[in-house]
């Protein structure tokens, strides 16, 4: 893995450092430094631009890829990835499905970003806003989803109960998480809401796991 710096682009605004900013705020108001990083993933060689101000900024973060190696896409499924950041896990399941992919996040600056990650992959598409609000017509066969565990348990929870939702029969959630940092809790949600879990890959202190809309 190669990162190197490329630019530190200012948007005209210097964050005050009393203010808290978080990558599930909408707008960001610090400087924004981006940053080139290179990657190989399943078999694919990746070019990210990452910036500050969006969820690990500077190199994919342990949990995204755990979670882009060991997702389970298929040939024809429609994928949602939810809280897309960057857009990591996303570009990996476009590479794996001929069908379409809809990535989104409610941070205005990670989108911005996936946008120009996703250039030139005809059926990626990122759409920014809260949660499940910009896919609110579509129905998807997999979700794939690494939680914002800092904007706290409740929405964590409700991204696992909405899934129901906007998932076809024999549609799957899968979600990454630490296990003993949260994971567990939430894994143990995702059973009550559809019935079944299961773990499907371990790795570092993560776990992703899946369930699937019967």
């Amino acid at each position: 893995m190669v990162r190197v710096e490329r630019s530190a682009i200012s948007n005209g605004v210097r964050r005050n450092e009393n203010m808290a900013e978080h990558y599930f705020s909408k707008s960001q108001t610090s400087e924004l430094k981006i940053t080139e990083f290179k990657t190989h993933i399943r078999g694919f060689d990746i070019t990210l631009k990452l910036g500050s101000g969006t969820f690990s900024a500077k190199k994919v973060d342990a949990g995204s890829r755990l979670l882009a190696e060991t997702m389970r896409i298929h040939k024809h499924d429609a994928v949602l990835d939810l809280g897309c950041g960057t857009g990591i896990v996303g570009i990996i399941a476009s590479k794996m499905t001929n069908n379409k992919v809809i990535m989104t996040d409610v941070n205005e600056r990670a989108c911005m970003l996936a946008k120009e990650n996703t250039k030139g992959i005809q059926n990626a598409e990122v759409r920014c806003g809260s949660m499940y609000e910009p896919v609110k017509s579509d129905k998807f066969d997999a979700i794939i989803l690494n939680p914002p565990h800092t904007a706290g348990k409740d929405v964590c929870i409700k991204m696992i109960e909405q899934a129901f939702d906007f998932l076809n029969k024999g549609g799957s959630l899968q979600i990454v998480a630490r296990h003993n940092k949260g994971g567990e809790t939430l894994s143990e949600h995702m059973k009550e809401v559809f019935g079944n879990m299961q773990d499907i890959a371990k790795k570092g202190g993560y776990r992703v796991y899946m369930s699937v809309r019967e």
